[in-house]
């Protein structure tokens, strides 16, 4: 690498921190309450299925390897229902849409780091943003239909 590549490389790589833990920490701050309506972006679709999820994107082979960063700054862990003390299903449901929005915003990065990257670092931004993001999102959403079903499963029994 030559000596111009490794100001980009510190300069990336500190954007990207600093937004990803900034960002979390910032809807971590909020009530979940405040959470559960649903965005222009974050409304399900509806073409978006459980089976869409499940055939077209294969996500129950990979999506129990994601980390699991919701705990972090004092969210509740998206690996399993929350009890009912916790907000149960409403409370999954919230932080399940925090998720989405906290990898929604985190998406918004790439543009800024390409207002100083050239080349490949636009590709390596690109990618690494996308990456790192859109498994999160799907998992979210996949998330938030699944429980969406339960709801109506049970409202119906």
């Amino acid at each position: 690498m030559s000596y111009l590549t490794w100001p980009l490389v510190l300069l990336n790589t500190a954007v990207w921190l600093i937004c990803g833990v900034g960002v979390g920490w910032g809807y971590a701050r909020r009530d979940w309450r405040s959470l559960r309506a649903d965005g222009v972006l974050t409304r399900l679709r509806r073409w978006e299925s459980r089976r869409f999820y499940e055939r077209w994107c294969g996500v129950r082979r990979w999506k129990d390897r994601l980390p699991e960063a919701g705990t972090w700054f004092g969210g509740v862990s998206k690996r399993h229902l929350p009890s009912l003390q916790e907000g149960g299903r409403a409370r999954f449901a919230a932080e399940s849409l925090r998720a989405e929005r906290v990898h929604f915003v985190l998406l918004a990065v790439i543009p800024l780091t390409m207002t100083w990257s050239r080349g490949w670092w636009v590709v390596i931004n690109l990618a690494f943003g996308i990456t790192v993001n859109l498994p999160c999102i799907i998992v979210a959403r996949y998330n938030r239909i699944r429980l969406a079903r339960l709801s109506f499963t049970d409202a119906n029994s």
